[in-house]
């Protein structure tokens, strides 16, 4: 009888070995990687559930939360989207769940990008779901944005603009009194001329300087993107702007009529919405391409008109002209 206890009692090790082995440490399926979405206030036994039904584990969901009890720690699982290696153990899945890094999915939007860009940016991510509207011109935060594969395209775009919402707030509380701007709608709409017309950050402050003087003393912006926007709503014109669309008064143009454009022409990074808020303290009134990039500014029409004669012959000298 003894003899009879000792040898169940070593089966019974023999198969918790096993059993441990089999569904905790091996290897699991072969096929792979599987994506797991786990919601956010997952319990581990709703995991588990998903690791079974999606044929990740061997044996049970109540197996392996079982065995996770057991054997694994009692860490909570992380919301996110796992990447499940093929091949992976019961153990190693609890650990990535628990510890390690969920995959991350991005979408950027560039400073400067007009809505129907980011429009069309969401509308061609295959991983989001739903339909938007084209957002309203300068309502979104340019930034990268996190999301979840089958996220609603209207989350996301709202995320962009409820960042749009608070960081207009932050920066607005601390405009400075020199600024030309009296509202932060227009504040929008001067960073969106500015960022459309220097890619150089550091100019950024100055090319704002130069505007803010001109909407100071009446005089009109001369801002070539205001021209393009009624035409392309913001892509790229490709070809040169005809003298019929800058004699064209559509509200938008700068070249027609003084003052600031009837709404913004892009979506502004916060760096040329700071810039509108706090404007370098200039006499400029004129700014030209410099050929590197950036531009040269100047006080007075006369020195602006030798400054646009040097960059022709520069462009002459490139064959440009």
């Amino acid at each position: 009888m003894k003899r009879l206890l000792l040898i169940l009692m070593g089966l019974a090790a023999l198969a918790a070995v096993f059993a441990y082995w089999q569904l905790w440490a091996s290897s699991g399926p072969a096929d792979g990687p599987h994506n797991l979405i786990v919601e956010e206030g997952s319990s581990l036994g709703s995991v588990a559930g998903q690791l079974e039904s999606q044929a990740m584990i061997p044996g049970t969901a109540q197996t392996y939360k079982a065995m996770a009890r057991i054997f694994g720690s009692n860490d909570p699982v992380q919301a996110g989207e796992f990447e499940i290696p093929a091949g992976a153990s019961g153990s190693e899945i609890l650990d990535l769940l628990q510890r390690g890094q969920p995959v991350q999915r991005l979408v950027t939007i560039p400073e400067g990008t007009p809505s129907i860009l980011v429009y069309e940016k969401l509308m061609q991510q295959k991983l989001l779901t739903g339909s938007i509207p084209v957002p309203e011109e300068g309502s979104v935060l340019p930034n990268s944005y996190s999301f979840k594969r089958g996220e609603g395209r209207a989350a996301v775009l709202k995320r962009m603009q409820d960042a749009m919402t608070k960081e207009l707030d932050g920066l607005w509380a601390k405009r400075q009194p020199h600024s030309v701007v009296t509202s932060k709608e227009e504040a929008i709409i001067l960073a969106s001329v500015v960022e459309k017309e220097t890619g150089k950050a550091s100019e950024r402050p100055m090319v704002a300087g130069v505007y803010s003087n001109r909407v100071r003393i009446g005089m009109k912006l001369d801002a070539d993107p205001t021209v393009i926007y009624p035409i392309t709503k913001g892509k790229p014109l490709g070809r040169r702007i005809l003298r019929s669309e800058l004699n064209a008064d559509n509200g938008y143009n700068t070249y027609a009529r003084a003052g600031l454009p009837i709404g913004p022409i892009a979506n502004p990074g916060k760096e040329s919405i700071g810039a509108v808020l706090n404007p370098a303290r200039t006499q400029a009134l004129y700014f030209v391409a410099d050929g590197t990039g950036g531009h040269v500014f100047a006080n007075t029409l006369a020195e602006h008109n030798a400054n646009v004669r040097k960059w022709y012959a520069l462009r002459r000298a490139r064959g440009e002209m």
